[in-house]
């Protein structure tokens, strides 16, 4: 089983919630979502795993069973080409959970006419392969967010 945790300190949401019909539908897969605290901060791996993906805006950490999460901060934040953000590991680096990936300011990206929730996706799962999501409550970066069998 794989325990994923909070990216990011905020309120979780359940994945409905995110104002993006690929997410809120379920589309990429099933998860939760967190409306982060408007400060700077680092998002953090919800796994101990390989980055096999990395974007300024969005990350794919696979572990050790294969599962890939993916952290995207902020909704249609591709449109920002990276500004605001800072990349903090190489694709195809090892991470460990709660290790900072990438550093950005959600209020920056509010300013810029995005919104700031960060879906939390378990890639190539079944909704019924997830237990225990948060959907609702104030979460901090490292706070379990599902567990995925």
């Amino acid at each position: 089983m794989t325990t994923v945790t909070s990216p990011l300190a905020g309120r979780a949401i359940g994945l409905a919630a995110v104002p993006d019909p690929v997410f809120s539908g379920a589309m990429v897969g099933p998860g939760t979502a967190i409306d982060p605290v408007r400060e700077p901060s680092e998002a953090v791996s919800p796994v101990d795993g390989v980055v096999v993906s990395l974007h300024p805006h969005a990350f794919v950490v696979v572990d050790g069973e294969g599962h890939g999460v993916l952290t995207h901060l902020g909704i249609d934040t591709v449109q920002l080409n990276g500004e605001g953000f800072e990349l903090l590991v190489n694709k195809g680096d090892t991470v460990t959970r709660g290790q900072a990936v990438v550093r950005w300011n959600p209020a920056a990206v509010e300013e810029a006419g995005k919104s700031p929730v960060c879906p939390v996706v378990a890639l190539e799962a079944t909704a019924d392969s997830l237990g225990d999501v948060v959907e609702d409550g104030e979460v901090k970066a490292g706070e379990q967010l599902f567990s995925w069998q």
